[in-house]
Order: structure tokens, then sequence, then C-alpha cells
């Protein structure tokens, strides 16, 4: 019998609370459970379902914070108090999701038509983990004489004084400060001397000092910072794109709204686009406040996970610095959040929950009533176009700090000045990194594009190496002997002979990639230090770190890298960056190539020069009337983003629409298609909306999962969500066959 028509006298025998509980589980909304006394929305239990215990969430009872188009339908059905199963547990020691938390995981799941419990997923990962979260323990001496039968050896007598000196410490505390064995501590504890105690937390994780280093800023620099002081002090939501020339001191100059921040006692997010580049960030970030931030990514161990996840719960770490997941940790008192190199599309999760990092951290902020700050050299269409309706404030850095100059841009015309038949270096840029390397400074070479070779074909009957799980050529890595597929991982050993027609030796590689342009600046240049950076070789910040150190230390001649070299660094003594293939990434029918492609060689490009001598830029290409090419060379990022404009605003597409891409996958073709062309009869049709397709996504089989695709089009003030929820609800479902969304998609895929 549902709750509500059981008789008033009935509800008031209930013995208990009725607890809205969300779990990570990819449920509607929060389940019902019952407990032997209210909690607090927030609150993290233990509970029971089916076999298994979770941990999950005291939950809202209506997401009255969300938009009335973004809201999910309402509950389905409501059972009895009396069969509702109890929670196993509160999680005493751990602190609650705060409101504003809890809002925004019900606001990325309602946007992006995602399973609540599975954006709540991201945030429960540290005190989801099994015993991670249980409360810190140490020992105290206990009130009274000493027992008569205790022999006093001295270190125990050393532990004691250091209880005395120290007040209460864990075992690992008391041995580090006495010098005595952990087993001597529990020796005290055994003959009743010391009893356990719970430890409180520290004051501070460290106090970042607003006043530690202040910099030198020029007038322009300066300005800019006053504005974003501004709108921190103004403790209300607002959002501000700085937009800065390569080398302009943008980190320095957003530095003074962190440390306004930091004055008004509240917390700072700062997203950067690849864990890579927190190295050097935080190194920056030390020198200007005294002390190093806390960081939040993938590579961290369960412990350190879990003492920053505290500390930023409760209050005491001010500063956290990390990738996109950073934005769903449980902030106490967060006032500003920074998004680094804004434009960058590894802000966007593209598996499990799909969201925008960007997007998703201004929605976060403005629960919060914090200011949000968009930095960039080469920003998106969508934040230029936010500025250009007023959403966005805008501050503007035209010169590089101190007397550094932005390099000389050059075109070498591959199909004049080609290399020889098997290279990929043009005579013209091998002669300008000799004369680097004699001045002896130092030079780059940019290949989007990890491994040896792109593709490996058989000489004899033209066959090519493709991965058996994904409609993918199989990349050759030749240091690790291996062909990888990078969309599944899939990896197999080299081979000598062709699998097709079995002929030997008549395996052939074709195209380069940074481990082959590595082989020919070796063989090239025999005498240089070579240094590659791609983030298959550099898997951690530790190993970016040692890498960053030996460029710094002037240990490299020559670094050869992909995208990951292209954000961020500053490397003083690198004035040659040389782009081995500039042409990449425009073929194909990608909405963003020609913007993804001008935003790439526009930050390599500035690595060059950013010293005190002068850079060079010399760009190889096969295309030197493409648009992209044309405004590197005049160095205007500008003109070129008013013409990309000027191609989609016709056609509403992004920034001027809205788009959603419907994925749907299954096993078998047939399935696929059957229930993709059936979702096509059943799509929503109007003024200002379109759908397109379906057609089999460029990735047609990916994780042996066959793939069609259609997108969803529509005028920017038509809200795709309800469109979208009314579409697939009533969508016809196949066995295996699974429908994905990805609403505002950068990947075309």
């Amino acid at each position: 019998m549902a709750e509500n028509s059981l008789p008033p006298h009935s509800r008031r025998m209930e013995a208990g609370h009725r607890l809205s509980v969300l779990v990570p589980r990819p449920f509607d909304g929060p389940l019902d459970y019952r407990s032997d006394r209210p909690l607090a929305p927030g609150t993290l239990v233990r509970v029971p379902l089916g076999r298994q215990e979770l941990t999950g969430c005291v939950w809202d009872s209506e997401p009255a914070h969300l938009p009335a188009d973004f809201r999910p339908a309402s509950r389905g059905k409501t059972f009895a108090f009396a069969k509702l199963r109890p929670i196993t547990a509160v999680l005493e020691h751990v602190p609650p999701l705060p409101d504003d938390l809890r809002q925004f995981i019900d606001w990325v799941a309602a946007y992006g038509l995602s399973a609540p419990g599975m954006v709540l997923a991201i945030a429960l990962r540290v005190p989801a983990q099994a015993g991670s979260m249980k409360p810190l323990m140490g020992w105290v001496r206990k009130p009274g004489p000493l027992p008569d039968t205790l022999r006093l050896t001295p270190a125990r007598r050393a532990v004691l004084e250091a209880l005395e000196q120290g007040g209460p410490g864990t075992t690992a505390m008391l041995a580090a400060q006495s010098g005595a064995s952990a087993a001597v501590i529990r020796g005290l504890a055994n003959a009743g001397v010391l009893e356990e105690c719970l430890m409180e937390a520290s004051s501070s994780a460290g106090q970042a000092d607003p006043d530690h280093a202040p910099p030198t800023l020029s007038a322009e620099q300066a300005e800019a910072a006053g504005a974003l002081v501004a709108g921190v002090e103004e403790r209300a939501f607002n959002v501000t794109l700085l937009e800065g020339v390569t080398g302009s001191g943008k980190t320095e100059v957003y530095f003074e709204a962190v440390a306004a921040c930091l004055r008004q006692g509240r917390q700072v997010l700062v997203l950067l686009p690849e864990i890579v580049l927190t190295a050097q960030w935080t190194d920056r970030f030390e020198r200007r406040f005294g002390i190093r931030p806390a960081v939040w990514h993938s590579e961290l161990g369960q412990k350190t996970r879990r003492e920053t996840w505290c500390a930023i719960a409760e209050g005491r770490q001010q500063v956290v610095v990390g990738a996109r997941s950073a934005l769903f940790l449980p902030f106490a008192r967060l006032g500003l959040v920074v998004v680094d190199e804004e434009h960058e599309n590894t802000y966007k999760q593209e598996e499990g929950v799909l969201y925008h990092g960007r997007d998703m951290a201004i929605v976060r902020a403005r629960l919060v009533q914090g200011a949000v700050i968009l930095v960039s050299a080469t920003p998106s269409m969508e934040t230029l176009v936010n500025v250009q309706k007023g959403r966005f404030r805008h501050e503007v850095l035209e010169a590089r700090h101190g007397t550094a100059r932005m390099p000389e841009i050059s075109l070498i015309d591959m199909k004049e000045h080609g290399p020889e038949r098997g290279q990929f270096l043009s005579p013209l840029l091998c002669e300008s990194i000799e004369a680097r390397m004699k001045a002896g400074e130092q030079s780059m070479l940019f290949l989007n594009r990890r491994g040896y070779a792109p593709m490996t074909l058989c000489r004899a009957c033209g066959h090519r190496l493709q991965c058996p799980h994904c409609s993918a050529w199989m990349v050759e890595h030749r240091r690790r002997r291996i062909l990888a597929c990078h969309h599944c991982e899939y990896t197999q050993p080299l081979i000598s002979a062709c699998s097709s027609c079995g002929a030997q030796d008549s395996l052939v590689p074709i195209g380069p990639g940074v481990e082959r342009i590595h082989e020919e600046a070796q063989a090239r240049f025999p005498d240089a230090r070579l240094l590659s950076m791609a983030s298959d070789t550099l898997t951690s910040p530790t190993a970016m770190e040692e890498a960053v150190r030996k460029i710094a230390s002037r240990e490299v001649d020559l670094i050869i890298g992909t995208q990951v070299v292209a954000k961020g660094w500053h490397f003083p003594d690198l004035t040659l960056v040389g782009v081995v293939d500039a042409d990449l990434g425009l073929g194909g029918g990608d909405l963003r190539a020609a913007e993804r492609t001008m935003q790439l060689l526009h930050q390599v490009a500035g690595r060059a020069g950013r010293g005190t001598k002068p850079g060079q830029v010399m760009l190889q290409s096969y295309a030197g009337d493409h648009p992209v090419m044309k405004a590197l060379l005049a160095n205007d990022f500008i003109s070129f983003m008013e013409q990309e404009a000027a191609q989609r605003r016709p056609g509403f597409w992004p920034p001027y629409g809205r788009l959603a891409a419907v994925i749907v996958s299954a096993p078998k073709e047939r399935q696929a298609e059957e229930l993709a062309r059936l979702l096509a009869m059943h799509a929503p049709r109007g003024e200002g909306i379109q759908v397109l397709g379906p057609a089999p996504a460029p990735l047609a089989l990916l994780r042996d999962r066959y793939r069609y695709r259609l997108l969803l089009r529509t005028r920017r003030d038509i809200a795709l969500q309800p469109l979208l929820r009314r579409w697939l609800d009533g969508a016809p479902r196949k066995n295996d066959a699974r429908i994905d969304v990805d609403v505002d998609p950068v990947s075309f895929m």
C-alpha cells in the first residue's frame, strides 16, 4: 500500500523515519529506507541493496533548485513504511555532502540526462571505499599514577615524554617522536598506561599567504588583475574571460584573484586540462603563496585522496588544483573557480557520465554565488559568444610579459620544400634546428600523433592492419614492440607476416608518429640530446616533472612531443618550434576541426620565444591556402573566429544553436540500425527543430559494438532536455541495444 493511501493514524504509528537515499546505481532517483532517527540530507549512510551493501547519501525530497525544463518525471511507486529496509549504518566520522554539491549532482544529471546515482558515484569515490574513511585513532596517557608493576624502560619513558610534550599521537607519530618501536607503544597500552582516543583533525592543512610574494605587474596586467579581484570581492556569481596572448602572464594575473578569495577565508578550485600540467603549476603557486596547494587527480594514492577529501569538506584546505573530477569535491566555502585553458576539449568527459568541465564549473560557482575565471589565449567560440552577448566579462592581455615578443611564424610549402622519400622533416626546418643548437638554444618538433606509425600496410596484398574490436587502424608502437588500438586499448605483438595473405616481411609503416620523428631526428642530429614528450611516455605528473626539470636545466636540445607540450609550459631557452604536420586535424566532417587546429597550433607556437631571445615557428604544410594557415601567419585569431562564426550562424550550429547526439549501439549491426531507424521515425519535429540521421557513426564499431548516430539540432531558445526525454522515454527497446545521449557533444566519432 502506498504511503499516501495510509490513514493518518497509521502514519503516526510508523516506528522510525522514512529516508530518501541516493545510491551509486543507475536508478531514476533516490530509494526509500527507514531509520530509527531522523538524518539530515547530505548524511552518508550504508544501506542494503539486494545482497550488496552500498554507501549512499540521504537526499533531498524534491530538486526545487532545478529549472522546470530540467526536472525529471515524478518518482514512481512509494512503498508502505513497513516494507522498507533499514539503513545499516551512519558514517558518523565522514563529513556530509553540502547542499550545493547535492544540487550540483542533480543539475549535472538533469542537464546530461544521466542517472543521478551515477553522478553521485563521482563524488563518493573516496568515502565509498570500504574502510577508507575510518576515523584516525591515536593514544593518550591514562589519568592517574603509573602501575606499580610497570618497568619503566628508557623506550617507554621516551614515549611518555613525547605524549607529555606533544599531546595525543598515533602509533606512527609517537614512534617518530620517541624513537621507540610500535611494540613498545602497544605494550604500554596493554599495561593500562595508554588509552585509545579519536585524533582531532588539524586546524589547517597549511595556510597559503596571499601576501607572501606579490608579483610586479605591468600596467596592463595590473588593470586586468584589478577587474578579477573586483569580481571576487562582489561575493556574487559572475564569469570573466581572461584572454591573453601566450606568455602574457595570465597565471600571475589570476593569482591576484586567488589571493583576494583567500583573504575572504573562502576556497579556490583551479581546473587544468591535463594532470601532467600540475607539477609546473604548483611550483609557480608555491613561489607566489609560500605553500603548495592540494592536488586532485586519478594518480593520487588512496590515503592522500582521503586526507584531501576530508580537509576540503572541513574547510581546512584552501586551494585545490586538479582535473575536471575536482568539481565534485565537497567544498565547505567555495568562492572562486578558475578554468585554465578553457578551450581544451579534454574538459569534456566522454565516457560514463557525460559532462563538460568548463560548463559545469560555471554551474558549480553559480550555486555558491562564486566567481568564475575562464583563461585562454585562444578562447572557445562558445565563450566568445557569451562575451559578445554580455553574459561574461572580458579582460585582455595583448602583450607578452617583460621583454619577450611574439614569435615570427612562417610556412614551409611541403610541395616545394619537402623532405627526401621516406622522411618527414623539411631540409629548411632541419637547417633552422641546427642553427639553434649551434647558438646553444632549444628547439621543439610537434606532431599530434602518438606511436611510430598510424597505419601498417601489406605491400603484397594491400591489407591494412585493423583493430578486431573497432573500425580503427592499429598503431605501431615500435619502442614497446606492439600494435595498439587507441580507442579500446587492444594490443598485440608486432608481427612479421601479413595476417591476410601470409607474405613475410611485407608490412610497412605508413605515415609518421612521434616515435618515427624521434628516429629521424636522431639520425639527422646525432649529437643532439633528445627528449620525447607524449601521453604514453610520460604517464604521471612525476614523470612530467622530471622531463620539465631536464628541459629547464638545459639537459635537452630538441624536444619531440604531442599535444601535451602545447599547453602552458614556460621554457625560456626554447626559441624554435617546428610543426611537422600542420594540416593534421583539418580533414573529416568535424564541426570544430578548423577551430581546434587553430587553437592547438596557436598554443604550440606560443611555446617559442618566451624568454629574452626571439622565437621562430615553422609550419610544414601542404595546404597553405587554408584559412587556418593564413590566420596563423597573420597572427589574427579573432578574424579567423569571426569567419567561423559566420559559417555556423545561418544553420544554428553551436554555439548559435543547441546540439545533442543520440548514439545507438548493439553487438550486431542490424540491431543497431533497426533501433536507430525506429528512433528516427518518432523523432521530435517542429519549427527550429531538426533531426539528422540515422547514419553509421564515423567510428562505426567500438569495443565490439556497432554504432549509429542521430543528431538533434535546435534553435538556441529551445530547451533540448524536455525534447530528448519525451523522445527517448517512448523509444522502443531492443535486447542488448543501448541508447546513449551526449548533450553539447565536442566529438563526433
